[in-house]
């Protein structure tokens, strides 16, 4: 929490000049409903593209950026993100004995693709040990290639990866290796080559239980309650799905008796250059929801088993690592906030958001960039590390799961198509609500901005006097910079905030106004 020193506080009847189009009663119950879902204090996590892992780290000596940035939002919980180190270049990486850390090959970059991903790396065991310059308390998954079919290559890569983190420098550092996810979206190894024109789930299961043995054996993962455990399917959407592989008896072998968790992956849309992916379809109410509610059937299979389910990894737009346009811009940050809390609402336990180097849709850019995210052009001078808009979503979101560790959460019903509400109670007392106003505000948007009231109807009891309030502000949807969260700006050389915490107080018989393309937080 501010000090008084740092904290601003401020009665405000209109806190930007806007135009009231509607007002909105939403009942907020004083104690959590009987649906309501847990809040994991890794809610929001990253996965991180494997190949340029040490660019995240550092090498001789933690990469301080990201170090902060992962922070600040470990500090508003309680704990770090969790990380995935893994994707695509997981089933591309062979471990080398004679390699330090790593050698990778990349792809030309281009205008679509500035940053592609390696088609091949190599690694030592220098490279698993970088896992150190993590926060402490970080928990870890870390993949292996499954996409090779070579037993040898994944046992040596999981002996590296127990090797480090039985070192002292990684022991000391309160890094904690969770789980071993094997192969990354195995439905997919037809279209990459990595199997045969007709690859079936049937195949899949029977080839993972063969490695991921060799693996679960060499790492000494016997069963589920260990201390690291096995990650199951990391599919790719719904080509193959939990309850196919559960049918199929993976949960009854060796292996599947070590899984913990199951993974699938998600992506709102998959083209990223033709033209038809805009910003406005992201800040969509309805296409949030239907996008996560497909994933219901799995989840529920999941949960039948005792298993925890994720998405793995998941962003906005898949090909090209984002669009232009879309990925890097501010309106995108009220996406992952109604997306990853929604996903909560539904029993997703975590959201691991793919982040890599000059990646579009990234939450935080780690080291300096001599090209363009965007076109490839290049950069004189180069960009230095900074967080982009997505970055203020994990504030936001961390801000409202709080540090108990036992806050639970319920989506509001809020009868307004723009308009999304959640709310958070701890020790079964309502404690804070977040507000979010997809209504996109474009930096070609005329006249006054269209702002709604929101009233509040208190259910199953009463409530009344005054409540802090936050808030998320962008000045347009299209903008990829100048974002605030309670006044403060992220958007710093060291990864710190700047300036002071600006928090409002509103009578709670009066409500709250919430412009266009903003999101606001409530403590009650």
């Amino acid at each position: 929490m501010p000090t008084p020193s740092q904290c601003v506080l401020a009665i405000i009847v209109a806190p930007l000049l806007a135009h009231i189009v509607g007002a909105i009663d939403v009942s907020v119950p004083l104690t959590p409903p009987s649906g309501a879902q847990t809040l994991s204090r890794t809610l929001l996590s990253f996965s991180i593209e494997q190949d340029n892992w040490p660019d995240w780290t550092g090498i001789s000596s933690r990469n301080e950026f990201v170090h902060t940035t992962l922070e600040n939002l470990g500090a508003l919980t309680g704990q770090p993100p969790k990380i995935r180190v893994g994707a695509n270049s997981e089933d591309r990486t062979v471990f080398s004995p004679t390699v330090d850390i790593n050698q990778d090959e990349f792809p030309p970059a281009n205008s679509t693709t500035p940053y592609p991903e390696a088609d091949s790396i190599t690694v030592g065991d220098g490279y698993y040990q970088l896992s150190r310059f993590l926060p402490s308390g970080t928990h870890m998954t870390w993949g292996v290639n499954l996409g090779a079919d070579n037993v040898t290559n994944a046992v040596n890569m999981i002996n590296s990866i127990i090797k480090a983190f039985e070192t002292s420098a990684v022991q000391g550092s309160g890094v904690v290796l969770d789980l071993v996810e094997v192969g990354n979206e195995p439905d997919f190894y037809e279209l990459k080559g990595l199997r045969s024109s007709n690859w079936t789930v049937d195949e899949y299961v029977t080839d993972w239980i063969s490695v991921a043995g060799s693996v679960a054996q060499a790492a000494g993962i016997t069963g589920r309650n260990g201390p690291v455990s096995l990650q199951g399917a990391a599919f790719a959407e719904q080509d193959f799905t939990p309850q196919e592989i559960f049918d199929l008896g993976i949960l009854d072998s060796t292996p599947g008796k070590a899984i913990s968790v199951i993974s699938q992956h998600h992506y709102s849309t998959v083209p990223c250059d033709g033209g038809n992916v805009v910003l406005v379809s992201f800040m969509d109410k309805a296409s949030i929801r239907s996008n996560l509610t497909i994933f219901n059937a799995d989840i529920a299979a999941t949960q039948a088993q005792g298993l925890t389910y994720i998405l793995g990894e998941t962003n906005n737009v898949a090909l090209c690592h984002g669009a232009t346009g879309v990925s890097e811009t501010a309106g995108i940050a009220l996406w992952v906030v109604d997306y990853t809390l929604q996903a909560s609402t539904l029993g997703i336990r975590e959201a691991f958001f793919h982040q890599g180097v000059g990646f579009k849709y990234n939450f935080i850019q780690p080291v300096s960039l001599n090209r363009s995210i965007l076109d490839n052009s290049p950069l004189d001078p180069p960009a230095p590390p900074h967080v982009q808009p997505a970055y203020y979503a994990g504030l936001v979101i961390n801000t409202l799961i709080g540090s108990t560790g036992a806050s639970q959460i319920t989506e509001l019903t809020v009868d307004d198509s723009n308009v999304s509400g959640y709310a958070a109670f701890e020790a079964g007392k309502l404690v804070r609500a977040v507000f979010v106003n997809l209504h996109p505000w474009l930096t070609t948007s005329t006249d006054a901005r269209p702002s709604v009231h929101i009233d509040f109807a208190f259910a199953g009891g009463s409530k009344t006097g005054t409540a802090s309030v936050r808030r998320l502000v962008i000045q347009h949807a299209d903008d990829t910079a100048n974002v605030t969260w309670a006044g403060q700006s992220f958007e710093t050389s060291s990864g710190a905030p700047s300036g002071s915490v600006v928090m409002e107080t509103v009578d709670l018989s009066e409500g709250l106004d919430l412009p266009a393309t903003q999101a606001v937080l409530v403590d009650f």
